[in-house]
């Protein structure tokens, strides 16, 4: 796909997020009373543990509200948009078109981030920041990073979601599919608690799968709790996750499609 059509999709899903501009506003409010109310929890959990979970309670401030500021920019809600476009038979308009059904969704998750970026993501930093003692990165280099992790964080939601979204195609309805993903993502990704507090199992299970890369990772090279190898083995199974689930979106499209039936006149 041309980056021409990429840079045209991501605009369009920049320019989208426009008709909802004051959700966005209001957004913020809620980013910070989300984060006001965990700030409490672990007030309450570190005034009896005060090294928890391998971090001190100034660090643990800094995990929840950057973990909510960097949520604010990778959510993105292609699979629902696209599984209405199928319902509804508009994604024959995107399959008539010679682009990438796939990319043409995950640019406009792009374009979307964007906007969240620029509307959500830098007014909830500033609130956010000027309310709780959030510190600064751990370095310069370190902050680098955290970046570049989190631009694969949007790449790996997007590719996730347009996966979900494909699943439209068999299902009559995906919103089941949407909660078990959207709270699976929540927990395992390290919003809700670092993946470091669950129990052995479920830690190195989910220490294989994509999650965790989404919000974890990012959070912890901020926080400069890993060591620049970690990092660099970070990366790799980041972008190894993004390639491979780009590739097998791909791949389940084009079984899905094949299925495709649009009538009308």
């Amino acid at each position: 796909m041309r980056p021409a059509a990429l840079l045209e999709f991501s605009r369009i899903g920049f320019m989208n997020m426009l008709a909802f501009r004051l959700r966005y506003y209001t957004g913020v409010i809620t980013y910070l009373i989300n984060v006001t109310v965990y700030y409490f929890i672990w007030q309450a959990i570190y005034a009896a543990e005060p090294d928890y979970a391998g971090l001190t309670f100034p660090q643990m401030v800094t995990y929840v509200a950057i973990g909510w500021i960097i949520r604010s920019m990778y959510f993105n809600n292609i699979d629902s948009q696209m599984a209405s476009d199928i319902l509804e038979g508009k994604i024959s308009m995107i399959m008539l078109k010679p682009v990438s059904v796939q990319w043409s969704y995950i640019a406009r998750a792009v374009g979307e981030s964007a906007f969240r970026l620029l509307l959500l993501t830098a007014p909830t930093a500033l609130v956010i920041a000027a309310i709780f003692p959030v510190e600064p990165p751990a370095s310069a280099a370190h902050f680098g990073a955290f970046l570049l992790a989190l631009a694969a964080s949007i790449f790996l939601v997007a590719s996730m979601n347009f996966i979900v979204g494909s699943c439209a195609v068999s299902l009559k309805s995906i919103l089941g599919l949407l909660r078990a993903k959207f709270w699976m993502q929540e927990l395992l990704s390290g919003l809700l608690v670092p993946v470091t507090v669950f129990p052995s199992p479920l830690r190195e299970i989910s220490g294989l799968l994509p999650f965790q890369h989404i919000g974890f990772t990012p959070m912890m090279i901020y926080l400069g709790k890993l060591s620049w190898p970690e990092i660099g083995k970070a990366f790799a199974l980041e972008w190894f996750w993004v390639v491979f689930l780009i590739g097998f979106g791909a791949w389940f499209w084009a079984l899905l499609s094949r299925r495709i039936t649009i009538h009308g006149g």
